[in-house]
């Protein structure tokens, strides 16, 4: 989701060089890599899906920021507290993913040091919910896009060579503060990467984003100890089904530095995607269309496209193309907002939408986490009141995990 959406309120040769350079140095590491700790489960697929169950985001967050600097405060919401980490955990999400982005707090080449107290608060949040038994997912976020002040992290980017190294920086940094956390964690490379276009991928730009994957998992990987045997998240083009799934140019990294410990047989690497569709229903701001699926009551209110037959096509594209070769996929966002002030009826419709994407995720063997921007209201994500940690919408919560049995 474009993050200006989400801050309103719903929100070669070339290569072969490259890889030189950034990757130059590593051999005398691996040497002394530090070993997989004991508390490390090494879970197979269907294993590790089954345990991470329905997800929710801790949206507008440690990914918020003002002029090219993050702050967790910095679009509307209240610091991070665990008691809302608690509740999150008591309403049955099993999940938690937290945007983060670096920008301004990334230093200069050719270290690219993050700024340590801003890692450190990257560490405290993730510690509320890892603390609290549940998987977390980490990110490079809002570092992605065009549209963001500070954002560098661009596959049409003049300098690719500079990118790439700032890249593999900042990752190494990323997984070195987390080495020894177990199979709960896991990273995920970047958010919705792409070059600002909703037409077809550009095929040069979609090669940048693969290396941008592939440096990921290579980086992570060479960190040794439990990071050689985690599970990675990866995205394809703008975190888009159809560009991921179909023939558009997304490539699997290969996964060459990860433990010998892991079966030849098994896969640590998974699949992200994103789904706001039909996006007039779930995004569009405006009371044009608010319902959705088979119980809608209003036809002139329900979108033309994106009911249940075209979710399932989605979920199952995805289940065919990457869950049945042993690569899980995650739906790493979804949801719909609030559009109560135009139909009082809409809440009723955003509870059918989640059931329906969840429950099509579990089909599918996928993972279905839910955008929450923390904005309650008119065109907000809101399921919490992250101000005094209540629950404002048990009925959406409810039809998740509903969907989920």
């Amino acid at each position: 989701m474009l993050v200006q959406m989400k801050k309103s309120g719903i929100h070669c040769l070339a290569l072969v060089l490259l890889a030189s350079v950034v990757f130059g140095g590593w051999n005398g590491r691996a040497a002394a890599a530090s070993p997989i700790t004991s508390d490390f489960r090494s879970l197979q697929a269907s294993q590790i899906v089954s345990e991470m169950g329905a997800g929710w985001n801790l949206g507008n967050q440690l990914e918020a920021s003002v002029n090219g600097t993050p702050g967790e405060t910095a679009w509307g919401n209240p610091t991070v507290t665990p008691e809302l980490i608690k509740k999150v955990k008591a309403a049955g999400f099993k999940t938690i993913r937290i945007p983060v982005s670096y920008l301004n707090y990334i230093g200069s080449a050719p270290g690219y040091t993050v700024n340590s107290a801003w890692l450190d608060r990257v560490k405290a949040v993730v510690d509320y919910a890892y603390n609290e038994g549940l998987y977390v997912v980490i990110n490079i976020h809002g570092d992605g896009y065009n549209s963001v002040q500070g954002g560098w992290l661009l596959v049409n980017g003049s300098n690719q060579t500079v990118i790439k190294q700032k890249y593999q920086k900042v990752w190494q940094q990323i997984a070195d503060k987390f080495v020894n956390y177990d199979e709960r964690l896991i990273f995920e490379s970047m958010n919705e990467v792409f070059d600002g276009s909703y037409s077809n991928p550009n095929s040069a730009y979609y090669a940048n984003l693969n290396a941008y994957n592939q440096i990921f998992v290579d980086t992570v990987r060479q960190t040794s100890g439990n990071n050689s045997a985690r599970w990675l998240l990866v995205p394809g083009w703008n975190t888009n089904i159809d560009y991921t799934a179909g023939n558009y140019g997304f490539v699997l990294p290969t996964d060459t530095y990860r433990s010998t410990t892991i079966p030849a047989s098994e896969k640590r690497i998974m699949i992200s995607a994103h789904y706001y569709s039909p996006w007039d229903f779930a995004g569009e701001e405006s009371g044009n269309i608010t319902q959705w699926g088979a119980s809608a009551t209003n036809p002139s209110k329900k979108s033309t496209w994106g009911q249940e037959d075209y979710l399932i096509s989605q979920l199952q594209s995805m289940y065919n193309k990457f869950v049945t070769q042993g690569y899980p996929v995650v739906i790493g966002e979804f949801g719909s907002i609030d559009k109560s002030a135009y139909d009082s009826s809409s809440n009723v419709y955003r509870a059918a939408y989640a059931k329906a994407v969840t429950a099509a995720a579990k089909t599918y063997k996928a993972v279905p986490i839910y955008w929450d921007n923390g904005y309650n209201g008119q065109h907000g994500f809101g399921l919490f009141n992250r101000t005094n940690n209540t629950v404002t919408q048990q009925g959406i919560i409810n039809a998740i995990m509903q969907g989920m049995q």
